[in-house]
């Protein structure tokens, strides 16, 4: 075992035992996560998304999570998948806006074979990726037809204009865009076509030397295994070889836009489609982030929530098709949704029904019943995310990458059981005005 390696234990609820996070001398912090059961699940997190680019190379992070499947030194293109799918296992990556995480899930296999080889060949991945000229493709102008061997590119701009012609995504957008002033939150984390058309093999590779560090990457373990053998392992397999750390860029927060947004689009659709935005509180502060989880879950989660039950349910006439709430949690600042599609003839109807609702959890209308049964099911999602571990190392690597801390998973249950109905109409008052909020809509040309 490494010298200097440094150990500290965190009490997760619902696990057996304590998690056990090792931070190396190189800053490279591993997380032994013990969940009994046959499937173990390993997990690289790095510190990068959209959150560390800039106009001229929007769409990169999402671009390198495609060619970092594209072969190392030891092993061809295809390899990794095949040889891991082959025993059983689920393979897959995502990029967001804070992070780009790389996982595999499988059954250990015979003496624990299946796992030790899955430690090896997702090491290797992270740590050698070739990045080949052949695989990205080469440079091209969009609308070049002469251009035939596209490869990784094609599928990424495939991606992109896939996702550009949905409602949603338009809309999505445009709020996203307008709630930021300067941060990089504001951009697309999938990017643009002409910048993954033209971007070059060089700027990728400069991008990954330059955040996939050490003190970037937390890679965890979740399942059933002997501690000390499997610690070993993933220290001999991520060998950085001396490889020098990032020094990550701090973004100024943006504060709240102080006077309602309004944007209208149009589109070839039948219906119109509407999303209000607000920007949340940083991922640290668990207290107001656990209050506007409580929200969401009153206002807009699922068909017994306010929305659903007023607007579409028990609604004097129809209007709304889907009408719902969203939050998500990012580093520097998460953020509050409310999505709906509607009658297209009922637009002034629809938007003035939704802010009717609103108001009133803005104005503290919020019973004790919907408070403690809100405060139920958040602990029922976090005590059923600590039932796969999948969804363990997920949690885990969301605390260590985007709140920096893992100590807030032990304190969520707690924040949560001291929470008062007093609180959350404190917190709806504070985040959700509607002079604060971004509204895109969408109706039909």
């Amino acid at each position: 075992m490494e010298n200097n390696i440094k150990k500290t234990e965190i009490e997760y609820p619902y696990l057996t035992k304590p998690v056990e996070i090792y931070e190396r001398e190189n800053g490279h912090k591993i997380i032994l996560a013990h969940k009994e059961g046959g499937l173990v699940n390993i997990s690289s997190w790095v510190k990068t998304g959209s959150i560390n680019e800039n106009d001229a190379n929007n769409g990169i992070s999402h671009f390198l999570e495609h060619l970092m499947f594209k072969g190392t030194h030891k092993h061809k293109a295809g390899y990794f998948d095949k040889t891991l799918e082959a025993k059983g296992a689920i393979v897959n990556a995502a990029t967001w806006k804070d992070y780009t995480f790389y996982y595999v899930t499988l059954p250990q296999g015979p003496n624990g074979e299946y796992f030790k080889e899955a430690i090896e060949l997702h090491a290797d991945m992270m740590l050698d990726p070739v990045i080949p000229e052949d695989e990205i493709g080469p440079a091209f102008q969009l609308g070049d037809d002469t251009v035939s061997q596209k490869r990784e590119r094609h599928v990424v701009i495939e991606e992109i204009r896939m996702r550009q012609d949905q409602p949603w995504t338009k809309i999505y957008n445009n709020t996203n865009k307008h709630m930021y002033t300067q941060h990089p939150y504001k951009r697309d984390v999938i990017g643009f076509p002409e910048t993954i058309a033209s971007i070059p093999r060089e700027t990728i590779l400069d991008y990954y030397k330059t955040h996939y560090t050490p003190n970037n990457i937390t890679t965890i373990v979740a399942g059933d295994f002997d501690h000390e053998e499997i610690l070993e392992k993933v220290i001999k397999e991520f060998d950085f070889k001396g490889r020098a750390n990032a020094q990550n860029p701090i973004h100024k927060i943006d504060t709240p836009t102080q006077e309602e947004q309004y944007y209208e689009l149009k589109g070839k659709i039948s219906t119109g489609f509407a999303i209000t935005g607000w920007l949340g509180p940083v991922a640290n502060n668990i207290k107001d982030n656990i209050g506007l989880e409580i929200i969401n879950v009153i206002l807009g989660e699922g068909q017994s929530s306010r929305l659903y039950q007023n607007l579409i349910e028990k609604a004097d006439e129809p209007v709304f098709n889907v009408v719902a709430s969203d939050f998500y949690n990012f580093k520097d600042g998460g953020n509050f949704f409310i999505q709906a599609n509607f009658k297209a003839d009922k637009k002034e109807l629809a938007l003035n029904l939704i802010k009717k609702e609103l108001q009133k959890v803005v104005d503290g209308d919020i019973t004790e019943r919907e408070f403690k049964k809100a405060c139920k099911t958040l602990k029922c999602n976090f005590a059923e995310s600590s039932e796969r571990v999948s969804d363990i190392a997920e949690n885990i690597g969301y605390y260590m990458t985007v709140c920096d801390n893992l100590d807030l998973v032990e304190k969520y249950l707690e924040t949560l059981d001291s929470f008062t109905l007093e609180d959350v109409k404190n917190i709806a008052k504070q985040y959700l005005q509607i002079k604060n909020s971004v509204t895109t809509v969408l109706i039909p040309e």
